[in-house]
């Protein structure tokens, strides 16, 4: 397995086993062969595969749980191992470093979740970016296949955090990181990778270097087409209602909303702790969404006469009731009983007369 260096806390994820300068990450991003190649053979990129691990340490990002700014890329350094072997070795030894995800020319498997941050770059890098590896392939499709499914996933997770690119090789401002870009500009390692590997490989199986330079436009073009046919928004039927529910110990699988996810391109992710969630706790509901596709999502409020109100698929919720239903019930039965006790003294009085 690769050599994990370590550091205060944070430690430092794999390493680039080539010495090459980061400069390199900063060359023009001339025509790329392996970049060509992939649009020539119309390579699809892999599933995210989720396979996370409870494991590993929950640390928020600086700014706040679910809130990275960038996507670091990393490379195993290790030419023998597989992407399961990764995966293994770092979940034992996950004190030392661990990352988010893995990706090789097949896969794409997400080991830890993103929404807190990750041991791979060390500090500050760590409190501020999502972070995966890259192992290491050994052929001219494998290669391809592995640069399209890393390039598709950081512009995925850029897309997931409301993030746009950025190349952070040129003055370390940006949202798409080398491990040797932050190891030049942030400091806290003295790693290069993936700029070595790339290089080697792009000239072993296509007679060019491949670059971060090269890797960037990769990811600007999934990107863009995020922009259109992926995130292309669907129809959603919404209405008024005056129910309430409690919220389900399933909530963590699923995230908080400001908008109806795939409905509205303004939706983002919002904090849990906008409405101080508790398994049980009762929420109002004040107005429902059923998307075309089938779901349902509902409108929350975290009391009953609060202004903020934040959306959440229906698997959030259980014991879902109306209202108004519920008050005209307690009413009704009120009326009955008062009714009971009127005959009941009617009858009462007669009995006394006779």
């Amino acid at each position: 397995m690769h050599k994990i260096v370590l550091t205060t806390l944070a430690t430092l994820g794999a390493a680039g086993i080539f010495g090459l300068s980061t400069s390199t990450t900063t060359a023009s991003a001339a025509t790329s062969k392996v970049n060509s190649y992939i649009s020539s053979k119309n390579i699809t990129p892999a599933k995210i595969t989720k396979s996370i691990w409870n494991g590993f340490p929950k640390y928020k990002y600086r700014h706040g749980k679910g809130k990275p700014e960038g996507v670091v890329v990393h490379e195993t350094a290790n030419p023998s191992s597989t992407i399961y072997n990764e995966i293994a070795y770092m979940k034992n030894n996950y004190q030392n470093a661990f990352v988010h995800s893995f990706v090789d020319g097949s896969r794409i498997i997400n080991i830890a979740n993103t929404d807190y941050l990750a041991w791979g770059v060390g500090s500050p890098g760590n409190s501020r970016f999502v972070q995966f590896e890259q192992v290491e392939v050994h052929s001219k499709s494998a290669f391809a296949h592995e640069v399209a499914n890393a390039a598709w996933y950081t512009a995925y997770l850029l897309k997931e955090y409301n993030l746009k690119p950025n190349d952070a090789a040129y003055d370390g401002k940006g949202s798409v990181w080398s491990h040797g870009s932050v190891a030049s500009h942030l400091g806290g390692s003295t790693h290069t990778d993936p700029v070595g590997y790339y290089s080697a490989t792009g000239k072993k199986y296509f007679g060019q270097g491949y670059t971060m330079a090269m890797f960037y436009q990769m990811v600007k073009k999934y990107y863009n087409g995020f922009s259109t046919s992926h995130t292309k928004l669907v129809n959603a039927t919404y209405t008024s209602v005056n129910k309430q529910a409690k919220l389900s110990s399933k909530y963590k699988s699923y995230y908080l909303y400001n908008h109806v996810k795939g409905s509205n391109k303004n939706a983002t992710k919002q904090s849990w702790s906008k409405i101080s969630p508790k398994v049980g706790k009762t929420y109002y509901i004040d107005m429902t969404a059923k998307k075309s596709t089938g779901s349902m999502w509902y409108r929350i409020r975290p009391s009953k006469n609060s202004t903020k109100r934040y959306w959440v698929y229906s698997g959030n919720l259980t014991s879902i009731k109306d209202v108004a239903t519920t008050t005209a019930t307690a009413t009704s039965a009120s009326v009955e009983s008062s009714n009971a006790s009127a005959a009941s003294s009617s009858v009462a009085s007669s009995s006394s007369s006779n």
